[in-house]
């Protein structure tokens, strides 16, 4: 297939992936079913037609709000179509083929914990996992080989459980979630562990960003506040991994 007809591809169905993942980021958290039951008005109840499904379009179409109720459709619905969409022809540009479809699986499910990180500071392990054993599969189709991953994978959670135990021993409070250690760890699995200190560095300085930004709007960041760092990880992770893939042999 031409690059053109990858980058086609995989933003279609990046579209139809972001359809199902805000699906998660939005129910998961109120505990309710992401597999069960049909889609329907978070206002009204009105289970939605299939002509009301079809991403990104039906959402356009419907200018955000319920047909029947008027009420305001989550936002997240839309970004993430969009996103997922974006990040599926980005791939395949950087990567035609299967490493291409390896890369969207990697930043779709990054973008998924990271939602969830930003508004609960929450990464489920069952999606952590899910990203950890995706990325040894697909060491099958996509640099680099299995053993930088491998030791990646134990350096990435190896680095972070250092750094919060340390830093609770030292504190005497929690400095990480729990979570922060399995997906670097599971991020190592996907980039090896060369990518690590570079992703670590750019996810300090997303932080970083993150901090001033809300110093200039006049809230002050103290130590006591909880930052969502896996967010930040995932952010650094997927660009780290276009430039791996983009500079290999």
């Amino acid at each position: 297939m031409t690059v053109a007809c990858w980058v086609g591809l995989l933003g279609v169905a990046g579209a139809i992936a972001g359809s199902f993942l805000s699906t998660i980021v939005v129910r998961w958290p109120a505990d309710r079913s992401v597999l069960r039951g049909r889609s329907a008005c978070d206002g009204c109840g009105r289970t939605l037609g299939s002509w009301e499904l079809v991403p990104i379009i039906s959402a356009l179409a419907a200018r955000g709000r319920c047909r029947t109720c008027g009420a305001r459709i989550d936002p997240r619905h839309l970004a993430f179509e969009l996103g997922c969409a974006a990040i599926g022809a980005v791939s395949a540009l950087a990567a035609p083929g299967p490493a291409g479809v390896a890369g969207a699986l990697f930043g779709w499910l990054l973008l998924t914990l990271a939602a969830l990180d930003a508004a609960e500071l929450w990464l489920p392990d069952p999606l952590v996992a899910v990203l950890a054993l995706a990325g040894v599969a697909s060491a099958i189709c996509a640099p680099p080989p299995l053993a930088d991953r491998l030791i990646g994978g134990a350096a990435g959670f190896a680095t972070l459980w250092a750094v919060a135990r340390g830093y609770r021993r030292l504190r005497g409070r929690e400095g990480l979630g729990g979570g922060d250690p399995k997906l670097f760890g599971a991020i190592g699995l996907w980039l090896g562990w060369r990518m690590l200190p570079a992703v670590l560095l750019l996810a300090g300085l997303v932080g970083l960003g993150l901090v001033l930004f809300q110093s200039l709007r006049g809230r002050a960041v103290t130590a006591d506040d909880a930052l969502p760092f896996g967010t930040f990880l995932a952010v650094a992770a997927y660009p780290a991994w276009l430039v791996m893939v983009i500079l290999a042999p």
